[in-house]
C-alpha cells in the first residue's frame, strides 16, 4: 500500500490524497524513509530546551543524558590525541587496534568467554551498532521478538531491514521482565531474533542470573540470534549483578551480537563510540556495511574511549553512586502522587511508573485518556518534560530519567504532585 506524506506532516493511504497529490509529494521522500517515527525521547528533550531558550523554567526528564561532564582523564587523553598527525588522517574501518584490543579484553571480562580484537566492530555511537546488527542478520519477512517496553530505536531499526517487530509485553505486576512462556507463545517460523536490553532502558529492570540463562537457552534450543544491548551494564544498584548472556550461555556465542558504548557509563554521550561484538563472519560482514556508511569512527574520540575502558574507574563509580542516590529520590517523590504505581527501577537511569491510575481524571479543565494526553497536560501546566509510554511500546506510563540535578528531580515531581494531586 502505498502512502502519502501531508503538509501537516501525516502519511495517509486515502484514495483521494493518492489521487490529488502533487507529483513532488508522492517522490521526492521515499516511504521507507516517510515511514520512519522520530525518536519521542530526542523530540521530548529538544522541545524542553526550546521552551528553556524560550525562557520558561522547563524542568526535562526526558533525555537519557548523564548531566557529568566526561571524567577528565579521558578528556586529556583527547587533548593528546588531536595534537598528534596521525590521528588527522583515515584509520581502519573496524576501529584502532588500541581500542578493539581494550574492548576484547573488557568484554572477556564481562562474559567470561575469550573475544578476539577480530570479533570488535567500533561504531559511531550505539545507535549504530543497533542498526547494523539488525541489518547484517535480518531479511526481509523475518520477525524479531522484541520485550515490551522498548527503547524508541529498536522497532524503526529492525522495519528498515524489512522485517518486522513482533512486541511481548511484560508490565508492572511482573516488573517488566518477559516470561519464556511468554515470548514462546509470539515465537513464529519466522522468528529470526531476540532483543534483550538488560538493564532496560526505558524501565530500568536488569534480569537476573537466573531469568538471563533461562531466556538464553531458550533462544538456543531454537536457534535464534540473540542482540544484547549492554550499554547499562555498569549502572546497577542495590547489589544487582549484571549478566551477560554470554556468561550465563556461553554455547549462544556463534549466536549473539552484543552492542555497548561510552555513551552512558563514562559520561560520553556526545563522543559518539559505540561497539558490536559478534563471531568473526557477522563482524566482518556489518565492516563491509560501515564502509559504505561511515567507514571509521573519529580517531580522536578513540582514543578518548581507550582511556575510558583502560583508565581509573573511581570517576565511574562515583556517578553511579549519584545516579544511585537520585534513583531512590526520584522513586519517593514519584511515589506521591495519586494514580502512579512506582516500581523501584534496579539499573539504567529511568524511573517508568504506570500511570494509569490517573488516566480519565480531569486535570485543570481538560480529560486525560493516554499517557501521550498526560505528558501534554504535564508539559504545559507544569512546565516539568517527560516522554510517554507510547513511544516505548507501553502506553499508560511515562519515562522520567533521573540523570539531572538532584535539586531539579525535587523540584521537578513537586510541580507534577501540585498539579496531579490538587
Amino acid at each position: 500500500m502505498r502512502g502519502v506524506l501531508c503538509d501537516d506532516g501525516r502519511v495517509t493511504t486515502d484514495d483521494a490524497a493518492l489521487a490529488t497529490s502533487r507529483p513532488d509529494q508522492r517522490s521526492r521522500i521515499s516511504q521507507r524513509v516517510v515511514a520512519i517515527e522520530p525518536s519521542a525521547t530526542l523530540a521530548v528533550d529538544a522541545t524542553a530546551k526550546a521552551l528553556k531558550a524560550a525562557g520558561r523554567p522547563v524542568i526535562g526528564f526526558g533525555a537519557g543524558e548523564p548531566d557529568f561532564p566526561t571524567p577528565q582523564h579521558i578528556v586529556e587523553a583527547a587533548i593528546e590525541a588531536a595534537k598528534d598527525p596521525k590521528n588527522h588522517r583515515y584509520s581502519a574501518t573496524p576501529g584502532l587496534p588500541e581500542l578493539r584490543e581494550a574492548l576484547a579484553a573488557s568484554v572477556s571480562a564481562t562474559t567470561a568467554s575469550q573475544i578476539e580484537p577480530a570479533q570488535v566492530l567500533v561504531t559511531n555511537g550505539g545507535k549504530q551498532a543497533v542498526f547494523q546488527a539488525f541489518a547484517t542478520v535480518l531479511d526481509p519477512g523475518d520477525e524479531v521478538l522484541l520485550p515490551a517496553p522498548y527503547w524508541t530505536t529498536y522497532p524503526e531499526a529492525i522495519r528498515q531491514t524489512g522485517a518486522r517487530e513482533v512486541p511481548v509485553l511484560a508490565g508492572v505486576e511482573q516488573d517488566y521482565i518477559p516470561t519464556v512462556a511468554q515470548l514462546e507463545a509470539a515465537r513464529t517460523e519466522r522468528t529470526r531474533a531476540l532483543l534483550l536490553c538488560s538493564p532496560s532502558n526505558p524501565t530500568g529492570a536488569v534480569l537476573t542470573p537466573e531469568q538471563v540463562e533461562e531466556i538464553g537457552r531458550w533462544a538456543l534450543e531454537h536457534g535464534l540470534w540473540v542482540i544484547t544491548d549492554e550499554i547499562y551494564q555498569s549502572l546497577t544498584y542495590d547489589d544487582t549483578p549484571f549478566t551477560s548472556v554470554l556468561r550465563a550461555v556461553p554455547e549462544l556465542a556463534d549466536t549473539t551480537i552484543l552492542l555497548g558504548g561510552v555513551a552512558k557509563s563514562f559520561a560520553m554521550t556526545g563522543w559518539r563510540v559505540g561497539w558490536m561484538v559478534g563471531p568473526v563472519d557477522v563482524i566482518k560482514a556489518a565492516t563491509n556495511l560501515q564502509s559504505h556508511l561511515t567507514s571509521h569512527v573519529n580517531n580522536i574520540a578513540q582514543r578518548a574511549a581507550v582511556a575510558a575502558l583502560t583508565g581509573p574507574n573511581e570517576p565511574v563509580e562515583a556517578m553511579r553512586v549519584a545516579f544511585d542516590r537520585r534513583r531512590t529520590l526520584i522513586v519517593e517523590k514519584l511515589s506521591q502522587i495519586e494514580g502512579f504505581t512506582v516500581p523501584t527501577p534496579k539499573g539504567a537511569f529511568y524511573a517508568f511508573p504506570d500511570v494509569s491510575g490517573v488516566l480519565g481524571r480531569e486535570i485543570r479543565g481538560r480529560t486525560v485518556t493516554t499517557s501521550a494526553e498526560l505528558a501534554t497536560v504535564v508539559l504545559e501546566e507544569a512546565e516539568v518534560a517527560a516522554v510517554p509510554g507510547e513511544a516505548f511500546g507501553a502506553p499508560g506510563h511515562l519515562r522520567f530519567s533521573y540523570a539531572l540535578a538532584d535539586e531539579d528531580i525535587v523540584e521537578g515531581i513537586d510541580r507534577v504532585i501540585a498539579l496531579l494531586n490538587a
